[in-house]
Parts: structure tokens; C-alpha cells; sequence
């Protein structure tokens, strides 16, 4: 069975950041001993358990919360990103209860189980915070490749000659950079875009995090299927060559990102 590629775009943050209930609550879920790949094997463990147990209920609780720690530098002080995964599912399930879908929900998540888990809810003071991951299923959106470059800062994460993932980590105040000039000229140019409003919302979630956070884009699994990937210069060079007025440039890098995502995207529905 092929388990969905999953990536994310995270932010971490200074202590500064949170509230001393919500840093106790914080160093209370964090492992010390975690390397690069122990949380995401943890996160894969807890999201089978989830989808294999019994109960009617497929709503994570907080004893499943994670958080990851993060420094620029060796030495340099360290930075923190929540997974939040009982607050991303709150958001989740309330959007899919209010949606036209809802009478389908309510037999996932029965009226009774999902007030249990607002009452779990309140278990975690971090739930309430802005949430500082976000995941896409099956690819990564093209707005999440506006933040970075290729010469930023990158790990490849790699275990018995396979990539397990790759992370391009860029300061916060930069990624609002280089959405921000991006809107601009997509503003002026073509604000009829999918790209345009979906890089609005994005510049407006990033501008809400401290200047001292990062934003790290994580491939995941996905990442051993197209690393080394060209996918942000494509969409730089795309974006440039439509500044330029270049409708040709901007079709063949849209071409040579087609080539190489809509394959993997095309697995989600593979039987």
C-alpha cells in the first residue's frame, strides 16, 4: 500500500513567542533525544494508529502533539514548531461539519465524539495559538516554492542511500520578502491567477509570525521522488518571464513543472 506523500510548510518560533503556560506545555511534548527523522517517524506511527483503531472517532488527541525544535546555526538559540496536530483537526472537522458534506461527517465524527473533543481541546493551552504548520497531500502548492530559492539553506535527510526528505529553511522576514514582491508583480500582471490569491492568504499567515522565526518548506516522503528538484526555479523563472512579458518562457516552466508533479499528484488516485 502506497501511504500519501505528505509535506509541510512550518514555522518555528522563539520562546519569546509563547506564553509561559503555553513554553510549559511546549517542553512538556518535546523528546530531547529527537534527531531529523525521530518525529516524523513518531507522527506516521500516531496517524496509522489513528486510522486503524476501533473507535468511531479518527480525531487525534493531545497526547499525540509533537513539537520539533530548530537552530539556524550550531550553537544559536533554539526555535520551536508545535505540529498542533488536535488544533490543524479541529479546524478541519469544523470546516467539514459547516460544509455540504456535513451529514457524511457526522457519520465519521458522530455529534458526541466531536464534543468529547472539544472538551480534549482544552487539555493543550497551545491549541489556542496560531497555528504554525501547514500540509498538502499528494504535491506542494507552487506558492510555497515563491519563498525559497535554490541557494538557501537545505537538509537532505537521507538513510541507507534513500532521501527521506528535503528541508529548505529560509528566516521569516524573507519569505515575507519574497511573497510580497511576488504579489506585487502578480498583482499588476495577471491578479486572475490561482497563484495570486493563493499567495496572498500565504504572505498574510506569514506576516502574523515574529521576524525571529523560520520558515522551513519539508518535502517529506515525496522528496525521493524528484530530488534534486528544479521546481523553485522553474516557478521563479516562470513568474520572471511573465514580469517580462515572455508568454513562452512562462508556458515551457509551467510545462517542465506539469512534467514532474502532475505524475505524482496522478498517484492519489491510483488503485
Amino acid at each position: 500500500m502506497q501511504l500519501p506523500f505528505v509535506s509541510n510548510l512550518r514555522v518555528y518560533l522563539p520562546r519569546e513567542s509563547y506564553t509561559a503556560e503555553e513554553m510549559h506545555y511546549l517542553q512538556s511534548r518535546l523528546d530531547p533525544e529527537q534527531n531529523p527523522v525521530s518525529v516524523d517517524a513518531q507522527e506516521l506511527a500516531d496517524s496509522l494508529g489513528r486510522v486503524s483503531r476501533g473507535t468511531a472517532n479518527p480525531i487525534p488527541t493531545p497526547n499525540v502533539d509533537r513539537v520539533r525544535v530548530f537552530s539556524m546555526v550550531e550553537g544559536g538559540p533554539l526555535l520551536y514548531a508545535p505540529n498542533q496536530v488536535v488544533a490543524r483537526s479541529l479546524t478541519a472537522t469544523a470546516e467539514l461539519l459547516s460544509g455540504p458534506m456535513a451529514q457524511l461527517a457526522k457519520l465519521v465524527v458522530p455529534d458526541v465524539e466531536w464534543d468529547r473533543h472539544l472538551e480534549r481541546l482544552e487539555e493543550a493551552p497551545i491549541q489556542g495559538a496560531a497555528l504554525q504548520t501547514r500540509t498538502s497531500t499528494w504535491g506542494i502548492p507552487f506558492s510555497w516554492f515563491t519563498l525559497v530559492y535554490a541557494n538557501d539553506r537545505m537538509e537532505v535527510i537521507e538513510a541507507n542511500g534513500k532521501v527521506l526528505t528535503v528541508r529548505i529553511q529560509v528566516p521569516v522576514p524573507v519569505a515575507v520578502q519574497r511573497a510580497g514582491r511576488t504579489l506585487k508583480m502578480l498583482s499588476e500582471m495577471a491578479p486572475d491567477l490561482d497563484l495570486f490569491e493563493e499567495l496572498d492568504e500565504l504572505h498574510g499567515w506569514l506576516e502574523s509570525f515574529s521576524d525571529a522565526g523560520v520558515v522551513e518548506l519539508d518535502y517529506g516522503p515525496l522528496a525521493s521522488r524528484v530530488h534534486p528538484d528544479e521546481s523553485p526555479a522553474d516557478v521563479h523563472a516562470g513568474l520572471q518571464c511573465l514580469a517580462d512579458g515572455d508568454l513562452t518562457g512562462a508556458a515551457a516552466a509551467y510545462r517542465r513543472l506539469a512534467n514532474r508533479w502532475v505524475p505524482i499528484r496522478s498517484l492519489a488516485r491510483a488503485s
